[in-house]
């Protein structure tokens, strides 16, 4: 199989580096991480005007009905700037879940909102600590009105509408429902974590009006095929970012200098940098993997893509550690931008369940497969 992207996608990439350079400079990431704001607004109309939140969504819901080999590239150099915006609840949750169960009338209601940037969507299915599962499930339904409570719920506080998991009583336990959160019932208390830059806040649903997406019975079966889509996008982003560590920390190590030698120079520096590009080229193996199979909705997915979650989620966590580690003392102040990428993978690496719940789910994939 030949994993590489084509002529036009290596163009695409370099036009988003371009554009990111330019529009999203490590100032614009201080400035929301400084001033308390819930997202970079000036970027993501930028985004919006590229047509990127349109990227995958097909042309006769007012998309660009591009593949997904697209998508990850453009997730890649968001992931290297560290973005602070809501695109991956909107585009990698909300936009895939609206694909994969969407009825025809809602995919006409909101996918076309979706791609304009008219509506910012996120997903809440979170209720509390340990794994989640339809059986954990508390938020129910009646009469088309929606009540329970989410937590961590990824940028909420910008959202217009959230698909929401919760009990039924039929098939796997569990249905999603569409919710507008700018209703009556809606109520939202932002969570500090460690990455404000992408705000996360508890929701807490009172008879909110809901519209059923999907079958009834059928939430958590479709919620795992979304998160199994979403993790291939997200391990693209923190790839992204897991290269622009590698490149931050090479750059610092090649003109910093101590004991008139560049500490690059030094052994212990060389090998930081080289377990650093191990770790990235290792997870890029495992993201090509899990584009293939997302593009082509392959029938390892869940495997690939719990291949290429896991490894990304590693990969970034080193990179970032290692970069303030190579920077030395300067690199755990303010004033110094290792922080952005440190704070990133904290909160990428649970976004959408732990590291440990990845590896869960390749061992059950990779037994399932060895098993067929």
């Amino acid at each position: 199989m030949n994993f590489e992207f084509s002529e036009d996608q290596n163009l695409l990439r370099d036009q988003a580096r371009g554009f990111l350079a330019e529009h999203c400079p490590p100032t614009v990431v201080r400035r929301v991480l400084d001033n308390g704001e819930t997202m970079a607004a000036d970027v993501w109309q930028k985004v919006v005007e590229m047509g990127w939140t349109a990227t995958t969504i097909p042309e006769e819901f007012g998309g660009l009905g591009l593949s997904y080999f697209e998508l990850v590239v453009i997730a890649e150099e968001l992931g290297r700037v560290a973005a602070p915006i809501p695109f991956s609840s909107s585009v990698y949750l909300a936009t895939e879940a609206l694909l994969a169960a969407g009825s025809n009338e809602q995919k006409s209601e909101w996918l076309p909102k979706l791609a304009a940037g008219e509506v910012i969507a996120t997903m809440a299915y979170a209720e509390g600590g340990g794994q989640p599962s339809a059986a954990r499930l508390t938020t129910s339904v009646s009469g088309g009105k929606i009540s329970g409570a989410k937590v961590m719920v990824p940028d909420a506080e910008v959202a217009q509408v959230a698909i929401v998991a919760a009990r039924s009583d039929s098939g796997d336990g569990a249905s999603l429902y569409l919710v507008p959160l700018d209703g009556d019932g809606v109520t939202l208390n932002s969570v500090p974590t460690v990455d404000p830059t992408r705000p996360h806040a508890d929701m807490v649903l009172d008879g909110a009006n809901a519209e059923l997406l999907g079958g009834e019975g059928q939430g958590w079966s479709l919620l795992e095929s979304v998160l199994d889509r979403a993790a291939v996008l997200f391990a693209w982003e923190q790839l992204g970012a897991s290269d622009a560590c590698l490149e931050m920390a090479k750059e610092y190590a090649m003109g910093r200098y101590a004991f008139g030698r560049a500490i690059a120079s030094y052994q212990a520096i060389k090998h930081k940098l080289a377990d650093m590009y191990v770790k990235n080229t290792l997870a890029r193996s495992n993201a090509y993997y899990g584009a293939w199979a997302l593009d082509t909705n392959a029938a390892e997915l869940p495997l690939a893509a719990a291949t290429a979650r896991v490894g990304s989620i590693q990969a970034l966590y080193y990179a970032s550690k290692e970069n303030i580690q190579t920077h030395g003392g300067m690199g755990y102040t303010w004033e110094f931008d290792c922080q952005f990428y440190y704070r990133r993978s904290k909160v990428l690496a649970s976004t959408i369940g732990s590291e440990g719940l990845w590896q869960d789910k390749l061992i059950t994939a990779a037994e399932r497969s060895n098993a067929a």
